[in-house]
């Protein structure tokens, strides 16, 4: 079984006093998921798992997955959105 690399980490807050991890592949989501969430049985958290799982089985799942997972943190309230960095921001204007 594989770990379903994501493209990106997701950084979301873990714990009492919110410490931060990069959550890199499918199998840590699930971990994460399966131990410490705080939604846990949400719609968002269900089908976040269940995608993750999916990821770590077959590669092409791996970007849903991701998705899933940022759904289910911005859900949960431990997503660390961040900021925007400013040769980001240029591109994003246009011309």
């Amino acid at each position: 079984m594989n770990q379903g690399w994501f493209s990106k980490p997701v950084a979301v807050a873990v714990g009492i006093v919110g410490d931060i991890r990069n959550i890199s592949n499918a199998r840590q989501a699930v971990e994460l998921l399966e131990a410490h969430w705080r939604d846990a049985g949400s719609a968002k958290h269900g089908l976040a798992l269940r995608t993750c799982r999916r990821a770590m089985s077959d590669d092409r799942w791996t970007e849903a997955a991701r998705d899933a997972f940022i759904e289910a943190a911005r859900e949960a309230h431990v997503l660390v959105e961040r900021a925007v960095e400013p040769q980001d921001r240029s591109r994003q204007q246009g011309p």
